[in-house]
This record gives C-alpha cells, sequence and structure tokens, in this order.
C-alpha cells in the first residue's frame, strides 16, 4: 500500500509546499489491482489494455424499421411507378433463422435485426405503402395473406443504394481491435463498451477506501442544537465529498472530542477499512491539539517505519501539517489543520494528489492556467510563503472572492480556483497576470 514512513526532519524545518507534496507522492503507492464486476468497476482505472474478441456490431442489421431488398428490385422506384415486391417474411431483433429475399422479393425488417441472406439495402417503412397497397405510410402494419409462403406485397416509392441503411458488421470496432488502454477511468461510456464487446468483469485498481475524521470537543453534527461556544462539523462532510469526488470511496467519521485515548482508538478502528486516513484539526501548537498527542502514542506501538510527522508548511493558509503512515499495514495518514478554508486548500493541494495516486492515474494534479487578476486594489501576501486565495475564473479571468482568513465558508463555496501568489511576492497590482488552480 505505500513505503515506509517519510524522512525525518528538523521540527523547525520550513518545509515549501513542493516539498511536503514530493514526499506525500514518493511514499504513496498505487493500490493493488483487483478482478471486479463492470459496475462495481466504475470509477476504477483499468491496468490492461482491453481488446475485442467479438465485433461490434457481430452481424450487419438494419439501422431503420422497414423493409430488406434487393438494389435492382428497386431502381427506378417513385411515387409514380412503385416497386412492386413480395414480402417473405419478417426479421426481427434477435431472430436466429431469416428467410431468403430473392428477386422481386422483400423480407420486413426491425432496426437491429440482421441482414437478411440475398438482401443488399433497407427501404426505410416511410418509403413504401407499408404492405397495404396505398400511400406512404410511417409505421409498420401486419400483411395481408399471400400464397405459396408469402406474407402480401409492398410498395417501394424511392430507389435505394447498397448498403443503405445498413450497419456493417465491425463498423463501431472489429475484433482484434483495442477497445480500452490501460490507465482509462471507467465512466458510463466505458462500462457500457466493455458490456457490448462481452466482458463480465474487469481488471482495476480499485477505488482507494478514504476515512475522514474531524476533532474538537466544539464540533456539533448538523442538525443538533448548538450549545455555548459550539460549531457545526463542516470539516469532515467537506473533505468526505471532496475524497469522493477525487474518485475515492468516502468513510466520514463523527467529529472526535479533544481526548488523545479516544483519537486514538478512533483512528486504530477505523483502519480495517481504510487506504488512506485524513484527519482534521488539532495538528497547531495549542494546549489542545490533541492530534499530535495521540498520533505520537500510536506511533511509538506501532512497527519499525510507521509515525507521523508533524510540519511547517511556507503557505498561507495551512501552515501546520501532519503526514505519515500508521498501523501494520502502513496506511498512510495526512492530518490538516481545522480551520475549513486551510483544511480544504489542504485536501486540494495534498490529499487529492495522493488519492488519485492510489488509484494508479498518471496525472494525479488539478489543472492549472494562467488568468489576468481582476481586482480593485493590489492583494498582499506575507513573505516567504506561497499563499493560495479563492477565486472565480472566466475567460482567462480571475477575480478574488473573499478574504485570506482561513475561516470564510462562504467565500469558499463561491470559489472554483485557486489564486497562488508565489513566496517571493508580497503584492500583487491589478491586471497582473497569475496562476490558477482550477477546482471545477
Amino acid at each position: 500500500m505505500s513505503s515506509p514512513a517519510p524522512r525525518a526532519a528538523d521540527q523547525d524545518h520550513l518545509w515549501s509546499v513542493t516539498e511536503h507534496l514530493e514526499d506525500i507522492l514518493a511514499t504513496v503507492r498505487p493500490l493493488e489491482p483487483i478482478e471486479l464486476q463492470l459496475l462495481d468497476a466504475q470509477g476504477c482505472v483499468l491496468v490492461e489494455d482491453v481488446t475485442v474478441a467479438v465485433s461490434l456490431p457481430p452481424f450487419d442489421n438494419s439501422s431503420m424499421d422497414g423493409y430488406a431488398v434487393r438494389v435492382a428490385d428497386v431502381a427506378g422506384a417513385s411515387e409514380e411507378y412503385p416497386a412492386s415486391l413480395t414480402v417473405v417474411g419478417d426479421v426481427a431483433a434477435g431472430q436466429a433463422e431469416q428467410p431468403y429475399v430473392g428477386p422481386g422479393q422483400a423480407a420486413r425488417i426491425m432496426t437491429g435485426a440482421p441482414l437478411p441472406p440475398g438482401a443488399e439495402a433497407v427501404v426505410p417503412v416511410e418509403w413504401t405503402d407499408g404492405g397495404l397497397g396505398g400511400g406512404p405510410v410511417s409505421g409498420m402494419r401486419a400483411h395481408s395473406a399471400a400464397p405459396d409462403g408469402a406474407s402480401g406485397e409492398v410498395q417501394v416509392h424511392r430507389p435505394a443504394e447498397a448498403r443503405a441503411h445498413v450497419r456493417a458488421q465491425g463498423s463501431d470496432v472489429k475484433a482484434g481491435d483495442r477497445a480500452l488502454d490501460a490507465g482509462t477511468v471507467l465512466g458510463p461510456p466505458q462500462i457500457a463498451l466493455l458490456a457490448a464487446i462481452g466482458r463480465g468483469t474487469v481488471r482495476v485498481r480499485p477505488r482507494p477506501r478514504v476515512v475522514v475524521l474531524s476533532t474538537g470537543s466544539e464540533l456539533v453534527q448538523p442538525d443538533e442544537e448548538l450549545g455555548p461556544g459550539q460549531i457545526f462539523d463542516s470539516n469532515s462532510f467537506a473533505l468526505c465529498a471532496a475524497a469522493r469526488d477525487a474518485g475515492a470511496i468516502g468513510y466520514r467519521v463523527g467529529a472526535v472530542a479533544d481526548d488523545a485515548e479516544t483519537l486514538r482508538s478512533t483512528i486504530e478502528d477505523q483502519l480495517v477499512r481504510a487506504d488512506l486516513v485524513v484527519t482534521t484539526g488539532g495538528v497547531s501548537v495549542g494546549a489542545y491539539d490533541v492530534v499530535k498527542e495521540a498520533l505520537s502514542s500510536v506511533a511509538d506501538e506501532d512497527e519499525a517505519g510507521s509515525g507521523i510527522e508533524f510540519r511547517k508548511l511556507a503557505m498561507q493558509p495551512g501552515k501546520p501539517q501532519g503526514f505519515g503512515s500508521i498501523g501494520p499495514d502502513h496506511t498512510p495518514l495526512l492530518a490538516l489543520p481545522g480551520n475549513p478554508v486551510s483544511s480544504y486548500v489542504s485536501f486540494e493541494l495534498f490529499v487529492r494528489p495522493a488519492i488519485r495516486t492510489l488509484m494508479g492515474l498518471e496525472d494525479v494534479h488539478r489543472p492549472t492556467t494562467r488568468a489576468t487578476l481582476e481586482t480593485a486594489k493590489a492583494l498582499t501576501s506575507p513573505e516567504g510563503r506561497r499563499q493560495f486565495l479563492r477565486g472565480k475564473y472566466a475567460d482567462g479571468k480571475v477575480t478574488p472572492v473573499g478574504g485570506a482568513g482561513s475561516h470564510l465558508i462562504a467565500a469558499l463555496a463561491r470559489a472554483d480556483a485557486l489564486i497562488v501568489v508565489p513566496e517571493g511576492d508580497t503584492s500583487v497590482e491589478p491586471g497582473a497576470e497569475v496562476e490558477v488552480v482550477l477546482l471545477g
């Protein structure tokens, strides 16, 4: 699942965003492939090329309701001088045996039905009288009885070229073609293709199981009544939703109170269903930052190579971070700050790439672009920190949304991008070109 714990570092070392991310991605490893049923494989990544065993479609078939005919029999047909053909039978989709269409004959055929032997084209029913001897009609109708096993006659009012309204065998994909490449994420169209070529199972890397839990005795679940000094827990909902958006199976654990032993046992209980654990809160320098205490005690008893390292990053928001592995399987764990914006920005920068790496994807990052800064006044940024500001992006321009406060959830909800201010810049003027991380 992952390699041993991250490299050790001086506690006073100020990590850059790039260093921290590189350490995470050097530690996390893609999950082992498994064989899954098609619907269970939705959202997973293929680990092998898929080759077509049976051509699609597997036989020549009609793309219209109409009549299968020979081209020569309808050449020159018109409203004034229709071609009169003897109907020798019906051909329905899934029908094993088809009537032979000889000279002067036709077979009534349904959409998707095999082109019967002898036929060269299909004329839509709208080009005929529907087999009733009258004018053109828009639907298929029953034929009157006829001698010698025939089913009556049909008047055809327009000519047809060879292969008209015929879907050729293998016109979609041919046997031996590559249907899907290794590395493809299986969405509904890919699932449809696999089913159409007869694949009931497929070998994939499974979607990572991500357990998200928030810490803090002040946290109350939505729909419950707030007491003095309490707030609703939003982080665990936001991060679990973000994990699912990234392609993972997200499990949200209710908020854990500020008690190291409770937090420790909760995390240990969750390891059985976790490929990645994400905590939020309790990683700063306060007196009640129990995540440090709890995870440090777990690391003391874990196997060699496990452990969580708590770091300071040269970024805003999100300076305090924790990363390492935990438990007998060295399950990766990322400890994020507790402020809502800090935790979400940290997720986008660090957790999302880790999830995408577990999935076996090559491109694990959000797309970035350059945009013109649309603002009335200059943006300021602390020296030596890479700042990430919420923004709204459109047509090559980006507008800041809300202020720099890490508690401004409403502004985050309106944003679809992060404006990046490099470590070396303390001010960005209106109209300047900036780097933008696209979150949509």
